[in-house]
């Protein structure tokens, strides 16, 4: 969950306490979410790995589920959001392990999935947060294959800041030749309610969202003009770049949904594949809960989204 950046308002403070990363005062609210849109998926625990390491930092862990009974699978890498300064792999709420649910749906459609942490703003910057996102996509791959996962199948996923982090290192091919992969490892990035996306977009801060506090995120040292450009994913954009799924809740701010729109035409005038996907009826948090369930739009869709790119449906 990314608190969006003008929280200060009564609009937004109503988002906020719907929100999954805040204080007890908003509980009954979590509650009724979870109540409504939770539904646990079944795994056995023989099919999770969990605080696996990918680096020396407490931080720097992830989890894996793993599909049953076939091997050379597609892994999903799964990044949390949190306004780049907080979140967890092992978020609950109400009870409700949320990310984790995640990891067991998409295991029980035959996908890996890789949920992972990162080290947190401000103890780190903006960019040793994309080099924790790359560092762990780098050991996915070259860990994967022993678990009957697929190398050459991996796919990163993220929501709200984590959609940023996924998206910019899936286009910016600094990002994963700098964790030692090359160009192309990544097949496809599902971006799920993104903030951030471009930050050099003048509409997003008319409609309530505040460059001072991204400036803070992405580099408070640089100009507006150099921050603005290396920390929007759009700015990376190629003809050969991963092809997208864009997705973000209908009853969002105008500003987040302006971002995701903003990403899906960046990518469209460049000739990449995108599909854009607006979930009617779903805020910025409720949406996440959406992306463990059959019966909603938002799973399935990620699951359609992977089979189509790699052949499989």
């Amino acid at each position: 969950m990314t608190l969006p950046p003008n929280w200060q308002s009564a609009s937004t403070r109503a988002t906020a306490c719907a929100a999954f990363l805040l204080a007890t005062g908003c509980a009954v609210v979590e509650r009724a979410g979870i109540a409504l849109l939770y539904e646990k998926s079944a795994l056995p625990g023989t099919q999770i790995q969990a605080d696996l390491a990918y680096g020396p930092a407490p931080r720097q862990r992830l989890d894996l589920f793993l599909p049953a009974g076939k091997s050379g699978w597609p892994v999903a890498i799964f990044v949390h959001g949190g306004s780049w300064t907080g979140g967890d792999k092992g978020l609950r709420v109400g009870g409700a392990d949320v990310y984790g649910n995640i990891g067991r749906y998409l295991a029980g459609q035959g996908m890996g999935v890789a949920v992972i942490n990162y080290r947190l703003q401000p103890q780190v910057g903006w960019r040793e947060q994309v080099a924790d996102v790359a560092r762990a996509t780098t050991w996915v791959h070259q860990h994967i294959a022993s678990y009957g996962g697929r190398a050459d199948q991996l796919f990163l996923f993220g929501h709200s800041a984590g959609a940023q982090l996924a998206s910019y290192t899936g286009l910016d091919p600094r990002a994963l030749t700098g964790a030692g992969l090359p160009p192309g490892t990544v097949r496809g990035v599902i971006a799920v309610s993104g903030a951030g996306l471009d930050l050099m977009d003048a509409g997003t801060y008319a409609l309530g969202h505040r460059p001072d506090y991204y400036r803070s995120i992405i580099d408070p040292a640089k100009t507006i003009q150099a921050w603005q450009q290396e920390g929007s994913a759009v700015s990376y954009i190629r003809g050969s770049s991963p092809p997208f799924l864009v997705m973000v809740g209908g009853s969002e701010e105008k500003a987040m949904i302006r971002q995701s729109n903003r990403l899906h035409e960046a990518l469209v005038r460049e000739g990449v594949s995108s599909t854009l996907l607006e979930v009617r009826g779903q805020s910025h948090s409720r949406i996440v809960l959406t992306l463990s369930r059959s019966d909603k739009k938002a799973g399935p869709a990620v699951v359609d989204f992977i089979r189509r790119t790699i052949g499989g449906g």
